[in-house]
């Protein structure tokens, strides 16, 4: 609930100058605690004691009434949208649901807010928000991989990119899901204060300061239940039960009794991908679950996956997910 009349003083004194350490975090009812919570635990505390420079917070209600968490916490703002004109960033946590249209007002405060010169950041969902707003128009973002589709979709003037952890483009940045808010706001601190001071921030906080790789490793790569009705279907049944061999793109148009080119134009139809790069993603994809549960020595994952050498399976792996096979499985 907003109670901006008994703001702090020292709140009330901030000079329209947009400084940003500065930071206002923006909450609606029907937030997820744990996104909410990460901009207060970076930009809320003081760590001076650490060497991290202190920033200045502004906890804001985006709209009237009680602020109830998905958990059914209910929390009090004690800003409301007027303090975003006060701040030089401006967070906005993930949004309550990709389906509900954000208040007008808020829109309205974080159009108005850009404009003057303030740092826009949305994390997970948040970039639903900030996309409603405007203010992704032809740029690049991202935002949980579960829900880039819908982003990209609704939003096509919107660059969706569902491998990255964030993305920074200046004065307006969006994170990928839940911990990727971690990722952002520790880049934040890092863009603002340097290495030292974003390390020193993730040490309090026990995670590391930052993550190779993307949201590549949990992307939903499945192909379309349309296909099912497919003759296709067939084809790609077996050769999802046959990734251990090695076999082509050409071996696949054979099967099903088609010509390379017209294989590759109905492949690329009903699935969105060309079927090589499919063929890669799925070794890739079988790469990763052998890798999670099995004790396989990475030589023998690449045979297991029909890789026709341990240099083609590091080589694939590390372009769609950034990292090797042997730090991937470090992870697990």
């Amino acid at each position: 609930m907003s109670q901006d009349s008994a703001a702090p003083e020292a709140a009330r004194k901030l000079t329209g100058r947009r400084r940003r350490e500065v930071v206002a975090v923006l909450l609606f009812s029907g937030g997820p605690i744990f996104e909410s919570s990460i901009p207060l635990s970076v930009f809320g505390i003081d760590r001076q004691d650490a060497g991290v420079p202190r920033y200045r917070l502004l906890v804001c209600a985006g709209e009237d009434g009680p602020l109830r968490t998905t958990g059914g916490l209910e929390l009090t703002a004690p800003y409301g949208l007027e303090a975003i004109g006060r701040a030089g960033t401006v967070v906005v946590p993930a949004w309550r649901s990709i389906t509900s249209p954000p208040p007008p007002e808020a829109l309205e405060a974080l159009r108005r807010a850009h404009e003057e010169g303030a740092r826009i950041v949305g994390l997970c969902t948040g970039a639903f928000v900030l996309a409603a707003a405007g203010l992704l128009d032809g740029r690049p973002a991202t935002t949980h991989w579960m829900y880039a589709p819908t982003l990209a979709k609704r939003y096509p003037s919107v660059h969706v990119d569902p491998r990255e952890l964030f993305v920074d483009d200046g004065d307006v940045l969006t994170s990928a899901g839940t911990a990727a808010g971690i990722d952002l706001c520790l880049h934040i601190v890092r863009t603002d204060h340097g290495t030292e001071a974003a390390g020193a921030l993730a040490r309090r906080l026990v995670v590391p300061p930052r993550r190779s790789g993307g949201q590549e490793r949990y992307l939903d790569r499945s192909l379309p239940e349309e296909i099912g009705a497919d003759p296709l279907a067939e084809v790609v049944a077996w050769a999802l039960e046959h990734l251990h061999e090695q076999f082509d793109v050409e071996t696949l148009a054979a099967r099903a009794y088609m010509s390379r080119r017209t294989f590759d134009r109905r492949f690329r139809s009903l699935t969105g991908s060309a079927p090589l790069q499919w063929l890669i993603t799925q070794r890739v994809l079988q790469a990763q679950r052998l890798l999670e549960t099995s004790d396989y020595s990475v030589d023998e994952v690449a045979g297991r996956c029909g890789f026709r050498s341990p240099v083609a399976l590091r080589g694939h792996f590390r372009r769609q997910l950034g990292s090797s096979p042997a730090a991937y499985r470090a992870a697990y």
